[in-house]
């Protein structure tokens, strides 16, 4: 599983529209899709019923918030990572 794979999954989560969330992340449609797709594997499960919009599955709404941990954790890591680099720096 990949950062990048969770930050896609969870925006796709809000937009339910493969073409709205790529556009929202910055990335191809096609892109979006493949990561998605990845993802599914890694997990072992489809993440989103793909018609008529991009619903959540079941398995999709069990491990969001998990998902959504990971990317906050991950968040605030980074910024202590700058604050101390930043603090050091001053010394």
């Amino acid at each position: 599983m990949e950062l990048h794979h969770v930050r896609y999954f969870l925006v796709l989560c809000e937009e339910q529209h493969f073409s709205k969330a790529a556009r929202r992340c910055g990335i191809s449609q096609p892109s979006l899709t493949n990561a998605i797709k990845r993802l599914e594997q890694s997990i072992g499960g489809a993440l989103f019923q793909r018609r008529p919009r991009a619903a959540p599955t079941q398995l999709a709404l069990a491990i969001k918030p998990d998902l959504e941990q990971i990317l906050i954790s991950t968040e605030l890591a980074h910024r202590k990572a700058k604050r101390l680099s930043f603090e050091r720096n001053l010394d």
